[in-house]
């Protein structure tokens, strides 16, 4: 019985656990303090995981409305789309070929005061 008693007043909260806390309480508070860096990296890291998936989804759908602008001008930038918005303001497209402009090097000094 005596070591039954020696091993129950090992596990009191009494002088000796007491005393054991006391001698190591710069650790336990030093464990502590890593508790909390970890979870805080751990909260830290999920609100940027977050942040990260919300951007990717916003940059893929500026991507997709970038490639539906993209074609629109395209289509729009066609000749026969041109013309037929032009239209109504007197203007139609050239019927011919191109035509060349020539001036004589004469009139070309007299204007420049050569």
């Amino acid at each position: 019985m005596a070591k039954r008693n020696n091993i129950s007043s090992f596990f009191d909260a009494g002088f000796l656990s007491t005393k054991l806390i006391l001698d190591n309480i710069v650790f336990v508070g030093f464990l502590g303090f890593l508790t909390i860096v970890y979870i805080a990296n751990a909260h830290l890291a999920e609100r940027n995981v977050r942040e990260i998936q919300t951007l990717q989804k916003e940059l893929k759908e500026m991507r997709w409305y970038y490639m539906s602008l993209e074609s629109e001008n395209m289509y729009n930038a066609k000749r026969s789309e041109v013309a037929k918005r032009v239209r109504d303001n007197g203007l139609r497209p050239q019927s011919g070929g191109l035509k060349r402009i020539k001036v004589k090097r004469e009139s070309h000094q007299l204007a420049n005061g050569h």
